[in-house]
């Protein structure tokens, strides 16, 4: 399998302000590592125990994405190196890693997920309560965590309409609360606050193997893609 040539093909097809996140689920040691000595630093898993096998073996200037739905009593597990977390969907669990994030005194970024898939599977949130969430009075205490953006799982579907539909609504969503900071912050001036400390709205992370070049015209700044570098996963 030419891992590096696939990765180096995606890559040329992305903007330098795309971010790659090359999802390594199922994937072994080896073939991480031929991305890697490409280059490459940004790997994705979905399951945290899996993902933290790999810290312990992989070098450590690898930055981890933690993709998958994550489980409250899961987080200690990533909170020591995990570089961002993608699937935030609640505030309890904001909360969780809050409270870890500060047992390392760390700061752990986090994205929150949007409910944009007409499939009831996916995981994710509607506008509203992200909207809710965002101006929540318990937000600023949470010091430890930092809201970095949004992101978007589309419909698995081959419909090129429906997932340009579905990446445009999270886009449009994404611009309006990142105008919404900006005048907010601009409101504030070089005065100190939490709110501005916890939430920067600077990544759209949208799009996977079989659809990320639609994602990205739609406005994507991260995309996840393992298939299209690595071949199909390798169920275990």
């Amino acid at each position: 399998m030419l891992i590096k040539e696939h990765l180096h093909k995606i890559k040329q097809s992305l903007s330098d302000k795309v971010i790659l996140v090359a999802v390594t689920k199922t994937k072994s040691n080896a073939d991480i590592m031929k991305a890697y000595d490409a280059g490459h630093r940004d790997f994705g898993e979905n399951k945290i125990q899996e993902m933290v096998r790999k810290y312990e073996e992989l070098p450590k200037d690898i930055r981890w994405h933690m993709i998958g739905h994550v489980q409250r009593n899961k987080v200690k597990y990533m909170a020591p190196f995990v570089h961002l977390i993608h699937a935030v969907d609640s505030l309890k669990l904001l909360k969780e890693i809050n409270k870890q994030a500060k047992k390392h005194q760390r700061v752990i970024n986090c994205l929150l997920q949007a409910r944009i898939a007409q499939e009831e599977t996916k995981f994710g949130m509607p506008f509203n309560e992200i909207d809710t969430l965002i101006k929540s009075t318990e937000l600023p205490d949470l010091q430890n965590i930092k809201i970095t953006g949004l992101m978007g799982m589309a419909s698995f579907t081959d419909d090129k309409k429906q997932l340009r539909k579905e990446f445009k609504s999270l886009s449009d969503f994404f611009k309006n609360l990142v105008k919404s900071q900006n005048k907010t912050e601009s409101k504030i001036g070089d005065a100190p606050s939490s709110l501005q400390h916890n939430l920067k709205l600077t990544i759209l992370s949208m799009g996977m193997s079989a659809d990320y070049l639609i994602a990205v015209e739609e406005g994507s700044t991260m995309v996840r893609v393992g298939s299209a570098i690595f071949g199909l996963r390798n169920y275990i």
